[in-house]
């Protein structure tokens, strides 16, 4: 909400004081996997939700560039006027990176705002090994990231950045309320993040971060991430290995989205019957997980796909036995269907 307003601001300031707008239709352009805070922020900040253009994603889950263009043009074509693109680092279902060096090339060329939602990958810049898979974010003109998910800092701390130096957010959000923010304090006010908000008072988030940050060490955070990355790929590898499990697709982040396959359904031929029986596997595996108190797995249906389990490797302390147990149980708990 904070990346399409500021978006907005930038194209139309006055908007802020005048209110209605009188001009073409403003259009936010966003992945068919990026996340419905798109269309939420879209929905509430008058927008409406059918000026979200949805963007084609490859089958890794990745924001086609050559689609964002025509959906640009598109968008033009009809009189609108595109302002911003959301692009997601770390989707919700398989965690993917959109390219962002050439969306960040194809809004230059346009004059778009671009916004990452780094919030589910943005821990990754501060791993040497897998920092790749941000490369262009710093031609983003927003970024979202949480980092009570992957580094684990205590719920909830969620960064919004902004490279902007013209106080943007301050032009953008301001009510000028001179009982409260007053320009003479004998302090730097620069870091008051009262008038630059939506909220005024707000819990220190920021404050969470550094004190973890300060506590564990720069090399334990990179440790976290490296070491997830890790535990991911041996899942990966050990659903290759056994027979029945069978994955989506190979993982990019830590998101391992895989079938589980019954004997009973294993000679059967790929194709409608097969994928009709094996939707009805993973929700009854969850039950009786939950039932049995074993483990909790979320699983979900993507597009024309049965429904498959979702596996987001995400704290320190999963090892492999634990994901070994994992496939185990999911093998026990569903063998007789």
């Amino acid at each position: 909400m904070y990346a399409v307003n500021l978006a907005r601001y930038h194209f139309c300031p006055k908007m802020k004081e005048d209110g209605l707008y009188a001009g073409p239709r403003l259009v936010i352009l966003t992945s068919q996997e990026g996340h419905y805070s798109i269309s939420k922020a879209a929905a509430l900040l008058g927008f409406g939700t059918k000026n979200v253009y949805v963007v084609s994603s490859d089958k890794r889950g990745k924001m086609i560039p050559s689609a964002l263009e025509e959906k640009i043009q598109l968008a033009k074509s009809e009189g609108a006027v595109p302002i911003m693109v959301n692009a997601t680092a770390g989707t919700t279902v398989f965690g993917a990176f959109d390219p962002i060096e050439e969306i960040a090339n194809i809004c230059e060329k346009h004059n778009l705002w671009l916004h990452v939602d780094a919030c589910w990958g943005g821990a990754t810049l501060v791993s040497m090994k897998h920092k790749h898979l941000l490369k262009g974010i710093q031609r983003a003109n927003s970024v979202a990231w949480n980092p009570h998910k992957m580094l684990m800092v205590s719920l909830q701390c969620s960064a919004f950045l902004v490279r902007d130096k013209t106080s943007l957010l301050e032009r953008c959000h301001s009510a000028r309320a001179s009982y409260l923010f007053q320009k003479d304090k004998f302090y730097d006010i620069s870091y008051d993040t009262g008038d630059k908000s939506f909220q005024c008072s707000r819990k220190p988030d920021a404050f969470k971060f550094w004190l973890m940050w300060k506590a564990l060490g720069t090399r334990e955070l990179e440790q976290r991430v490296d070491g997830v990355l890790a535990m991911a790929r041996h899942l990966e590898q050990e659903i290759k290995k056994r027979e029945g499990f069978h994955l989506l697709m190979e993982p990019e982040y830590t998101n391992v989205c895989f079938w589980y396959i019954p004997p009973s359904l294993r000679n059967l031929r790929d194709g409608p019957e097969l994928w009709k029986k094996l939707h009805t596997v993973a929700p009854v595996v969850k039950e009786r997980m939950m039932e049995t108190g074993s483990l909790m797995l979320g699983y979900q249906t993507h597009e024309d796909k049965p429904n498959f389990f979702r596996m987001v490797v995400i704290s320190p302390q999963v090892s492999r036995k634990d994901l070994d147990f994992v496939l185990d149980e999911i093998h026990n708990l569903g063998k007789d269907l």
